[in-house]
């Protein structure tokens, strides 16, 4: 998640202040993990010194002063640059569990095991997204899906490599 474009893009609704940017980021984007208010400011210091955006005016409050932003012509060019990249695609072809299982061959330990903790462990991840994505908007609800089905195509490997595993064995030995 690039946090910069997604303020930037949260700004072009209309100014506003860091605190209401860090709110409409954690209410859309931050359910899991939500913004630090350092992080937000950071970010928009950065974004201002690159010309991203742009003060647009200083408001009293009941502590510090608040500066409102606006996203800049050359922000919002940048945005549409950002949402017109597609993202390039992950294929994990050789992750964590692929080296753990080979590792539990190599060193006699059982890759079954290793197979079967974390397929529950999936198995819960998925139950646990299920029920949010059941009692969520319609945002959650995608956002559910999408890592739904990326862990069912992990259980899918985790089946295969279940199915393979004295074959593989034979060629890590």
């Amino acid at each position: 998640m690039s946090i910069p474009h997604a303020l930037l893009g949260l700004l072009e609704s209309g100014p506003r202040h860091g605190y209401d940017l860090k709110r409409a980021y954690d209410e859309r984007f931050g359910h899991d993990r939500p913004l630090h208010y350092g992080q937000v400011y950071s970010t928009l210091a950065r974004l201002l010194k690159n010309g991203l955006v742009e003060e647009r005016g200083i408001e009293p409050g009941g502590g510090p002063e608040r500066k409102r932003y606006a996203i800049t012509d050359a922000g919002v060019t940048d945005v549409d640059s950002w949402l017109m990249t597609p993202e390039k695609p992950e294929l994990y072809l050789q992750n964590t569990l692929y080296t753990k299982v080979v590792l539990a061959l190599l060193s006699g330990r059982s890759a079954a095991d290793v197979l079967d903790s974390q397929r529950a462990a999936h198995l819960k991840t998925m139950r646990e997204l299920t029920t949010r994505k059941r009692n969520g908007d319609l945002a959650d609800q995608l956002i559910c899906d999408h890592a739904l089905f990326h862990l069912e195509a992990d259980l899918r490997w985790l089946e295969v490599t279940t199915a393979r595993l004295d074959e593989l064995r034979k060629q890590v030995s």
